[in-house]
């Protein structure tokens, strides 16, 4: 039998949550609403400040991000797509050779087009870099703050973080720069089409003399050398629309985290549905044991308990649902609300509503850390001993 190690992980943070008196109590923060012994750290205001030449990949084209806070931003193609003119001919005076002539300057007209979707797609990539230079510039600078550490809330943190959605929005205007681009292209590549068989079709007009089939030929080969640059800048522009399109989603969850960060004035990491996604393939481990969610049944993953206003346990959670994902990917969560029973039916009421309401918060604070909604199954339940807390379970 394949015995699992989460459960390890679960009974290490419950211990660590569970506000139980270990030697190890003054090291983690307390969610039990306990203070916390001992002074402040001052080893910050100890550090002295350093000039440090900027890096290779500070200095690069396109910015490189330590992918433990932050995600890279895709490459983008770096094809230029230039396109020879089609080759010149003389006039026949046949009819062939005046169809001859036609094709090619529709040939030249369609060249032209796409000379101008390339020069479009060039722009297009530099602009897109610029912009997640931008970006990323401003969310480095959040982050470091946050992990020096800050105040809740930091209101120059929040300006930081409307400028970065700002650019993050930019980068996804490119992206429909390069969907309307793409149309063009498709369209051209319909006519590039058309040309090939119109040009092979003339082949068997009559009337044609040697020379017309010999500039037919000429013109073929034109023709097939502009289908196949069409078809390759079709290819490279929605390889680039793709991974645009799912690194701008994916740092949109980030955003999420970061604002969740900022509000609590301490660095958490990245979304974990970045976590989720990213570790999808990787090696299967057991999974946790199921079964019900009544209070023993098994192990919570997280017990927060709300014994006083404001308690802070967004980063503990974080942490152990970001362990809990990089062992099992796929797994999914259930979050129970716990209530007192006793005091009368008004007191025990008060109690449920409380409880369902500090499960709803968290949840929120989960959705809000980017792990997806249809992965949390909320519930409720009651108790006749201790305190209204939620509990985090493993499916």
């Amino acid at each position: 039998m394949v015995h699992s190690p989460l459960p390890i992980v679960v009974l290490s943070t419950v211990l660590m949550l569970g506000g139980c008196s270990f030697s190890t109590d003054a090291l983690w923060p307390s969610l039990s609403g306990q203070a916390p012994s001992g002074q402040p750290s001052n080893a910050n205001t100890a550090m002295k400040a350093v000039s440090i030449k900027p890096s290779s990949g500070e200095t690069a084209g396109q910015p490189l991000v330590n992918p433990a806070v932050g995600q890279v931003p895709p490459r983008l193609g770096t094809t230029n797509f230039e396109i020879q003119p089609p080759r010149a001919g003389q006039p026949t005076g046949t009819f062939v050779g005046n169809k001859v002539a036609q094709l090619r300057d529709d040939l030249s007209r369609l060249q032209t087009s796409v000379n101008q979707e390339n020069s479009d797609l060039q722009a297009v990539r530099q602009q897109t870099m610029v912009n997640a230079q931008g970006y990323h510039t401003r969310v480095a600078v959040i982050r470091s703050r946050l992990q020096l550490g800050t105040t809740p809330g930091n209101p120059q943190l929040v300006r930081g973080w409307n400028d970065s959605q700002i650019e993050l929005e930019k980068i996804n205007t490119d992206i429909g720069r390069m969907n309307a681009l793409s149309n063009r292209v498709a369209a051209d590549a319909a006519m590039s089409s058309y040309l090939l068989e119109a040009t092979r079709a003339a082949f068997g007009l009559s009337g044609a003399i040697d020379e017309d089939h010999r500039q037919l030929e000429v013109l073929e080969d034109d023709v097939n050398r502009s289908v196949v640059l069409i078809d390759r800048l079709l290819t490279e522009l929605s390889d680039d629309i793709r991974r645009q399109s799912n690194y701008v989603s994916t740092e949109r969850n980030d955003l999420n985290t970061l604002a969740l960060a900022i509000k609590n004035g301490e660095f958490f990491g990245p979304s974990l549905a970045t976590t989720a996604y990213t570790r999808a393939n990787a090696t299967p481990t057991a999974a946790a044991p199921r079964g019900s969610v009544r209070s023993g049944a098994r192990r919570p993953l997280v017990v927060i308990r709300f014994d006083r206003p404001d308690v802070n346990y967004q980063q503990a959670l974080y942490s152990a649902v970001n362990r809990a994902l990089q062992r099992q990917p796929d797994a999914a969560f259930d979050l129970v609300s716990v209530s007192q029973l006793r005091g009368g039916t008004a007191r025990s009421t008060l109690n449920a509503n409380s409880a369902r309401r500090n499960a709803q918060s968290v949840l929120r604070a989960l959705v809000d850390m980017g792990l997806p909604p249809s992965r949390v199954a909320l519930s409720a339940t009651t108790e006749t001993t201790g305190g209204n807390e939620v509990r985090l379970y493993v499916r």
